[in-house]
């Protein structure tokens, strides 16, 4: 068992440092990001509009307010290619001014919990396994980094247009965040043998 939380720790750790160097050191972090064109004139302008409402928005709406029947939805589906050719699409992650400070500690702090629980599953995953070789071990944990990889980041693309090439360097940034976790628990855990 302590071999398993040792490396998971390890693991962890690791991860953490190849999605910091992909983020500060390399391009990656900023793939497919763009600063938005008279951006004073557009935060106006949802001040204004959306005020202290923060959520998660995507336009063009369906123009049915709060609480839409199923009926309703689907009908004004049935609308959606209209409006999406006369009007621009996306959608927004909107914050109220004041109401989410940057932290800079506070970010890195979740962002690091999170990558040391991926890794504690991933270890645990492949702790339950009686893969023998250095590579077999690192590959297991690089499929989980696969399944990670895909499970929101081509949804994201696919249902709300995020970029290719942003999702792209997501989708690799975490798969070799777990080539890092394949890399150290290959190394710490030793490999179970049958009884």
């Amino acid at each position: 068992m302590m071999r398993i939380f040792l490396a998971g720790l390890l693991g962890g750790i690791a991860m953490f440092i190849w999605t910091s160097i992909a983020h500060m050191a390399l391009p990656l972090g900023d793939t497919g990001v763009r600063e938005m064109p008279n951006e004073s004139t557009v935060l106006d302008t949802m001040q204004t509009n959306i005020g202290e409402k923060s959520g998660f928005y995507y336009f063009p709406g369906l123009g049915l307010g709060d609480n839409p029947t199923h009926e309703q939805k689907s009908e004004a589906m049935k609308h959606m290619n209209e409006s999406l050719a006369r009007h621009p699409s996306g959608i927004l992650i909107y914050h109220a001014a004041g109401s989410r400070p940057f932290q800079m500690a506070s970010l890195l702090s979740v962002e690091f919990v999170t990558e040391l629980i991926e890794a504690f599953l991933a270890v645990f995953l492949l702790a339950q396994t009686r893969l023998m070789s250095y590579g077999a071990r690192v590959g297991f944990v690089m499929v989980i980094g696969i399944i990670a990889a895909i499970a929101t980041n081509v949804s994201y693309w696919n249902w709300y247009g995020f970029p290719a090439n942003y999702t792209g360097a997501y989708m690799f940034i975490q798969f070799v965040g777990f080539f890092c976790i394949g890399v150290v628990a290959a190394l710490v855990l030793k490999p179970r043998t049958a009884p």
